[in-house]
């Protein structure tokens, strides 16, 4: 199992920037990939952005390409993700997420992931 703790939200106004950290701790060894997703107020959790341990290969959607990084550093167990022309429609709770298991591609989905941390609330100002 690993245990995942997020990080740095706060809030900012629009084009602004806010850098998210989740810090992992447990079986990270086994991590497959992590990914940091997002749920605003009424709205389905979606995907952000996903990173491979191993590899570091990234993988973002289509709403904050260009706009966000996500990094990891193996030595302190922890990813980031660096967001940067922050809007108001960035406005939610970001969650950090641990997948175990190998697979093809990257995986997007909430229910491809083993372990979640608790989020962290980003607003952004008009």
């Amino acid at each position: 199992q690993v245990q995942l703790v997020e990080s740095g939200g706060g809030l900012v106004q629009a084009g602004g920037s806010l850098r998210l950290s989740c810090a992992a701790s447990g079986r990270t060894f086994s991590s497959y990939a992590m990914g940091w997703f997002r749920q605003a107020p009424g709205k389905e959790r979606e995907f952000v952005a996903a990173i491979s341990w191993s590899s570091g290969s990234t993988y973002y959607a289509d709403s904050v390409k260009g706009r966000f990084t996500i990094s990891r550093d193996n030595a302190k167990n922890t990813v980031y993700l660096q967001m940067n022309s922050l809007k108001p429609e960035d406005t939610a709770v970001y969650y950090c997420a641990s997948r175990t298991r190998t697979t093809v591609g990257f995986p997007t989905t909430p229910s491809q992931y083993d372990s979640w941390g608790q989020g962290t609330q980003v607003t952004v100002s008009s």
